[in-house]
């Protein structure tokens, strides 16, 4: 059983960890990369982006996460394992605030975004940059904050964990 409950909190510390990995690559380098561009450079390139993100490799990791954070807790439950458990608890609502966040805000950012059409046929495409980018920036630095924070408390469980099995 302990092989089972290591592995499933694992393997929520791998998704987790490649969600926040996307969340800070976008916060320290696509973001401001994308700030030196004109407007409908930039445009262009999140609405490539946000076509390309919704593929199975970020899908799995991105909704398998919250999933296979409950799972690791629910296997954590019982005697000697409740200190692994609260991180786990911990990382699981880290994880929903980056969650929810994406699908209350960087979403429809998105979808407004793409609602707007082709860059090179836009009357105004500075008015639709400045409603999507400052916002959709805070709100991704949020998320990647969020999940870094679940990275960490998952992070701390396996270690926990890890001294529980040891101690058997």
């Amino acid at each position: 059983m302990q092989m089972l409950r290591g592995g499933v909190l694992v393997i929520a510390t791998l998704a987790t960890a490649l969600i926040a990995g996307l969340f800070y690559a976008f916060s320290v380098c696509v973001m401001p990369g994308l700030a030196a561009v004109d407007d409908r450079a930039f445009i262009d390139a999140m609405q490539q982006i946000n076509i390309a993100v919704l593929n199975p490799w970020f899908l799995l990791p991105f909704c398998g996460a919250p999933l296979a954070i409950l799972a690791a807790g629910a296997l954590h439950l019982g005697p000697g394992r409740r200190r692994a458990l609260v991180w786990i608890a911990a990382a699981f609502v880290c994880y929903v605030v980056a969650f929810m966040v994406t699908g209350t805000t960087n979403v429809p950012l998105n979808d407004a975004l793409a609602a707007a059409g082709a860059p090179a046929e836009l009357a105004d495409p500075a008015a639709v940059r400045q409603r999507f980018e400052a916002d959709w920036t805070m709100w991704n630095t949020v998320r990647a904050v969020a999940a870094t924070a679940a990275l960490g408390c998952l992070s701390w469980a396996l270690v926990l964990s890890g001294r529980y099995a040891a101690s058997q």
